[in-house]
């Protein structure tokens, strides 16, 4: 089944609806600019998840949360044992974050699946849209606990012990969290009953200039580039900053200018493919007239080829610790994913219907991660993109038109009607 032969689902896509309801969400963290800062397992997350989930009650949709709270709105098939289709992405943002980046993705799921429903499509196979738990990363690092435990990447407890600004664990916000959506129907972590999903779909704004600048419809994502994180640690010694003479110190901070200048040295790529980004640092004693005695900084290290990100990353302690002159260094990695290729299943139907709409689209590969990387084990994947003004994201003045998300609902539904009923 496609957009040609499934026309009165795509046309039931409400673009108004689909509007109304994530400018409601937007209004949950919102922040001077047009921005959202709704952190994962927060009172505000949970509250844009029991308004997601008094639409879906509200469609007849099945509601149920997992172990890591990944939220989950089931749409029953005719065949209800047969693996389901899933549908989403996150609900949480940046601490500066925009309106549609993550929640589009969920609300676009939903969208489709009243589409389909109010069009009479009934589906061979479930169709569940998935809000994970915690894509950003923004409150606890890394980003993708939720998928990442869904599929087996790492154990739901991986993370227990990583804290946020306040000092408060994942392990007891989680519980925290769970305790609150005690009345939410639970479901195993993973696969269920042993059947993994048959596939799934990831809506999202670009995040990037390509298809605006190419006045292109929809991008047909084919894969996302690999990922490294690395925290690097500088200790040196507190001095008076007045009163010490420059070469009797041991200053992080001049430690840690020489290490940057390095890594940017080691990461130079003349065709500017690789991307490296130092995106926080943290200086003790944060005093103006104090030599700082530790540094810490993130690197931010990506690729599309899995050689190149091997290489790069692998060399990156020993370019830190050749770079120190007074100080000492700990390197440690915190997130490694290399690069995922979807299987063609997902984008060929997601090109099938962008055409069978009279959309423009274009393949291309997301230089952001996403959830849908760590569902490529389990299952064929693939990626909607819709464009996003000045390619801008994770920033207050993120935006996407009303028709072009539309549009991206439209494309999703059609999607969904085509793989639901194989």
């Amino acid at each position: 089944m496609s957009a040609g032969v499934a026309p009165n689902a795509v046309a039931a896509v409400s673009e108004a609806r689909q509007w109304d309801r994530l400018m409601q969400m937007a209004q949950l963290g919102a922040i001077p600019g047009d921005g959202v800062n709704r952190a994962c397992l927060t009172d505000l997350d949970r509250q844009a998840r029991r308004l997601l989930i008094s639409w879906a009650e509200a469609l007849g949709l099945g509601v149920s949360v997992d172990a890591i709270g990944n939220l989950f709105l089931r749409h029953e098939g005719t065949e209800p044992g047969l693996a389901p289709v899933l549908a989403g992405s996150h609900m949480d943002t940046q601490p500066n974050g925009g309106r549609f980046d993550g929640i589009w993705g969920v609300l676009a799921g939903l969208e489709a699946v009243q589409a389909l429903r109010e069009a009479g499509i009934a589906t061979r196979r479930p169709v569940e849209v998935v809000a994970w738990t915690n894509e950003e990363g923004g409150r606890f690092a890394p980003g993708c606990m939720g998928s990442m435990a869904y599929a087996g990447f790492k154990p739901a407890d991986a993370w227990d012990a990583v804290a946020d600004n306040d000092g408060v664990t994942f392990a007891a916000a989680l519980r925290q969290h769970l305790a609150l959506e005690a009345d939410i129907p639970r479901r195993g972590l993973g696969v269920v009953d042993g059947v993994a999903p048959f596939a799934y779909v990831e809506p999202h704004i670009e995040q990037g200039p390509r298809l605006e600048s190419g006045g292109l419809d929809i991008g047909v994502v084919d894969g996302i580039q690999g990922s490294r994180w690395f925290l690097v640690e500088i200790f040196g010694r507190t001095d008076h900053a007045g009163t010490t003479p420059l070469a009797m110190r041991k200053d992080a901070v001049q430690d840690m200018l020489r290490a940057i200048a390095a890594l940017n040295e080691l990461t130079h790529d003349p065709d500017d493919v690789l991307r490296f980004t130092v995106g926080r640092i943290e200086v003790s004693p944060n005093s103006p007239n104090t030599v700082a005695d530790r540094v810490r900084f993130t690197i931010d290290l990506r690729h599309p080829d899995r050689a190149v990100l091997l290489a790069r990353g692998d060399a990156i302690e020993g370019v830190v610790q050749g770079a120190l002159r007074t100080c000492t260094a700990t390197v440690t990695e915190r997130f490694h994913a290399l690069p995922s290729r979807f299987d063609p299943l997902v984008p060929d139907a997601v090109e099938r219907a962008a055409a069978a709409l009279g959309l423009k689209a274009l393949r291309m590969t997301s230089g952001a991660f996403h959830d849908a990387q760590f569902l490529v084990p389990l299952c064929p994947t693939g990626m909607i993109f819709v464009p996003c003004r000045g390619g801008v994201s994770h920033h207050p003045s993120e935006y996407s038109e009303p028709s072009q998300l539309a549009a991206g609902a439209r494309v999703l539904t059609a999607v969904l009607a085509d793989l639901a009923n194989r």
